[in-house]
Order: structure tokens, then C-alpha cells, then sequence
């Protein structure tokens, strides 16, 4: 059974959430600030967390650069701080995902899905990824029907694919493909995106894989019937 850890100062939300989760055969703890939280990880080894930003103590980015420490468990940050920022700032620290209140439920269910189901990918499954049309192989660094890549584009795309359904940030790509000192050249993936677009997209002006987050970062968005 997948264990959820849910982190929220708002009583109301910690039981809808374990209301609603337990009901999906979920197992759930709560803990209403950020020493509690950091505490409960290290106690139940969660498979996920769900973390509001605002805690009182220790704040919630804080807690996630607490996690990161020592665990990789996916965290899905839900927050009432709605500015580009905050988000930005969430996910540098290493949350996996962004969900800003008031939320409906569905769609943080779909969340917390996605979310478990990326966690679980295993390094054979990157040998068979589809994009629309497309499978690419990781391992060997091919396309089929064959699609040349450059080594760039072949960056960016391993981190996209690697992480299906999560929204990585800019800096974090510009990181990680070109270093620390690029990370406000955003230009720079637009461009390399455009290109990825026009190469693997069966429509590059309406893309349904590869998707902008404005002005916060890109998701790889896999096909319906790969979910």
C-alpha cells in the first residue's frame, strides 16, 4: 500500500485529504507544521508528501530542502501562494509538482497518480519511451521512425523523459545542461524546444508531449494509452 504523508496547518484540508485518500486504499499521516513533518518522514518512510508552503515553524520550502538531505520521495507542494516565485522557489528546492488552492480534488488525485506511478519507473522502461509517434530509447540514444538529435536536444529530452509528468523548472534544466552560471537564459530552451517541437511533435504549434509551463519550466506530458 502506498503511504502518503499529507503536511497542512489547515484542519479541514488534512481530513478531506485523508478522508479522500484512505478511501483510494491509500495509507496517510498528517502533521500540521514543518518540524512535525521532517520528523514523520524520517519515522514512516513516505512514498509521497503532500506539503503546504505556509507552516507555521518551519516553512515549507524549508522542508523540502529538509527531505532532500537524505531522500529522493516525491512531494507534491499544495499552496495558497499562487506567484510564479513561490512556485519556482518550491520546485529548485526539489518538489516534483505544483498545486495551488483551492484545488479540486480529481485533479490532485490525477497528481498524486502521476506523481507514485513516475517514482516507480526502473531504468529497462527508459529503453521503450513513447513521445506521440515516436519511441526513444535512452540507453542507446535513438529514435524510432529515426529522428537525428543533437547532443543538446538529446539533454534535454533524457531529463523530460526521465521525469514524466513533472514539471521541471527552468533553472533546473539550465542547470543541468549548460551549468550554473546560464541559468537565466531562458532563451536558450525556448530555442531548443521549438527544435525539439518541430522534430518529435506530430503538431509543433500545439504540442502535446512536450509542454511550457510559463514562465516556471516544461513537462513531458507521455500518451493517454501509456499511462
Amino acid at each position: 500500500m502506498t503511504r502518503i504523508l499529507i503536511v497542512d496547518d489547515e484542519p479541514q484540508i488534512l481530513r478531506a485529504l485523508r478522508i479522500n485518500l484512505i478511501a483510494r486504499h491509500y495509507e496517510v499521516s498528517v502533521a500540521a507544521d514543518g518540524g512535525a513533518a521532517l520528523r514523520l518522514a524520517a519515522d514512516v518512510s513516505p512514498d509521497l508528501v503532500i506539503l503546504d508552503l505556509g507552516l507555521p515553524g518551519i516553512d515549507g520550502v524549508d522542508v523540502i530542502h529538509g527531505l532532500r538531505g537524505w531522500s529522493g520521495v516525491p512531494i507534491i507542494v499544495l499552496s495558497g501562494r499562487t506567484g510564479n516565485q513561490d512556485k519556482i522557489d518550491a520546485l529548485d528546492a526539489g518538489a516534483d509538482d505544483y498545486v495551488t488552492k483551492p484545488f479540486g480534488i480529481d485533479e490532485l488525485l490525477a497528481r498524486v497518480r502521476a506523481v507514485t506511478r513516475r517514482s516507480g519507473i526502473h531504468e529497462a522502461e527508459l529503453a521503450s519511451v513513447r513521445l506521440g509517434e515516436h519511441v526513444v530509447d535512452l540507453t542507446t540514444k535513438t529514435v524510432t521512425p529515426k529522428v537525428r538529435l543533437t547532443p543538446t536536444e538529446w539533454h534535454i529530452l533524457e531529463i523530460l523523459l526521465r521525469n514524466p509528468g513533472k514539471l521541471v523548472s527552468q533553472r533546473q534544466l539550465l542547470s543541468e545542461v549548460w551549468g550554473a552560471t546560464y541559468v537565466k537564459e531562458s532563451h536558450y530552451l525556448r530555442q531548443y524546444m521549438t527544435q525539439l517541437r518541430k522534430k518529435l511533435e506530430p503538431d509543433p504549434g500545439h504540442p502535446v508531449h512536450l509542454i511550457t509551463e510559463p514562465g516556471m519550466g516544461y513537462r513531458f506530458t507521455p500518451s493517454s494509452s501509456d499511462r
